[in-house]
């Protein structure tokens, strides 16, 4: 049996980048149409998360610069 090594990261097939799918077919124009992607990979959690990390730096940043727009900056050393 002929070994396919696959560049796809996120497929459902891939075993140490070799595809282990029983049968493949492929497209000259397209590519794998035997890809699948990976259940992990479809997950949107990470993304929900990455938005709350995102909101909370913009919270601190607002934060922030009230703090700067406070001090009181002596030029004397």
């Amino acid at each position: 049996m002929p070994r396919i090594k696959c560049h796809y990261l996120d497929c459902a097939y891939l075993d140490e980048g070799i595809c282990t799918a029983a049968m493949v077919e492929l497209d000259p124009d397209t590519g794998c149409k035997t890809y699948t992607a990976n259940a992990e990979a479809l997950g949107t959690d990470d993304w929900d998360a990455d938005e709350e990390e995102s909101e909370e730096w913009e919270d601190m940043e607002e934060e922030g610069e009230e703090d700067w727009d406070e001090l009181d900056f002596d030029e004397e050393n």
